[in-house]
């Protein structure tokens, strides 16, 4: 894509080749603008409302600003196309037999469809960069609005855990996470994992742990394990995991294991437990001294605390007292 100037500077004319494409009714034109000048020409209210202020008022700035930071690390790409609709301020015309484009330079030339934060990042950061535009023509309102609905209900977000699971394969992620998520592995993967077939790396489940659930489950724990191997502490978690489903079998609910307020109540009472179960035996995590501190703490359990919703909300309360009570 190139962009020429035009010759009279007073008018602000920008130029610039594009290709055009057809989707059904509509026509667009599909180019690159440098950033520093996309910041200068879009708005995202009305055309009535100083552009900047719009940005300020509308967006969220720490959002922004965690783009601008990215594009100023110079690690990363944003390919991603900005939306933009022509507003009658630009004056956008084809020249030279249609070959290229052009319009006037105005802080309302353009309204943005979609890829506001983007724009209001690329206007906080220090770094330029080049980005792909797309620009629609002689839209009425009625349009604008049909289409920036669609374009914001029609795109559905990736999912948390398939983001998890990508952030695993491309190492973009805290040692914390990283420890985590090999853990999930383990359990996901091996033969010894009480665990097994109960997991799901990539896609929410109402019949399996996800990594969400996994992840925030775990993540308060590891402070407990200070410089243990990963293959330590995935053994005391597998056999106190072992214990609680047997636990929890004795009342007929093993299969609540993947429900996700049972897992998180099972490792919220997880440092209670090593902590009784260290008292006892020293260092030696073992499944059955592990039943030995949980057997006493299900005495009085009942099916309907974890199959009820009303009294699973409290369900780690009831285990805690429980097991306090016994150890008084």
């Amino acid at each position: 894509m190139v962009e020429e100037q035009s010759e009279s500077k007073t008018s602000q004319k920008h130029r610039f080749t594009f290709n055009l494409i057809r989707q059904g009714k509509y026509r667009f034109y599909s180019l690159t603008l440098d950033s520093d000048l996309l910041a200068k020409i879009c708005f995202v209210t009305t055309r009535e409302e100083d552009p900047k202020t719009g940005f300020q008022r509308v967006l969220d700035k720490k959002r922004a600003q965690e783009i601008a930071d990215y594009i100023d690390s110079g690690l990363g790409t944003i390919p991603n196309s900005i939306i933009l609709s022509a507003q009658p301020e630009a004056s956008l015309q084809l020249i030279k037999n249609g070959k290229i484009i052009e319009f006037v330079e105005k802080s309302s030339s353009f309204l943005i469809l979609d890829g506001q934060h983007r724009v209001y990042g690329f206007s906080l950061a220090k770094s330029k960069l080049r980005v792909p535009v797309v620009i629609y023509n002689n839209l009425t309102k009625k349009e604008e609005s049909r289409l920036f609905i669609d374009i914001n209900t029609k795109q559905r977000p990736v999912s948390n855990e398939l983001l998890l699971d990508i952030k695993r394969l491309a190492e973009y992620h805290t040692d914390s996470e990283h420890l985590i998520m090999q853990i999930f592995d383990f359990f996901n993967e091996r033969t010894d994992s009480p665990l097994l077939g109960l997991m799901s790396p990539a896609t929410k489940s109402t019949t399996k742990l996800t990594r969400v659930t996994f992840n925030a489950a775990l993540k308060p724990l590891f402070s407990i394990f200070k410089e243990k191997e990963i293959e330590e502490i995935y053994e005391i978690i597998r056999d106190y995991i072992h214990a609680f489903i047997a636990c929890l079998a004795k009342i007929d609910v093993e299969q609540t294991i993947t429900k996700p307020i049972v897992f998180r109540a099972a490792m919220q009472l997880f440092k209670s437990v090593v902590t009784r179960v260290r008292d006892r035996y020293g260092s030696d995590y073992t499944v059955d001294n592990f039943l030995d501190v949980l057997n006493p703490t299900f005495v009085k359990a009942k099916p309907s605390w974890f199959t009820h919703a009303r009294a699973i909300n409290n369900l780690y309360e009831k285990l805690e007292k429980e097991l306090n009570d016994f150890t008084l």
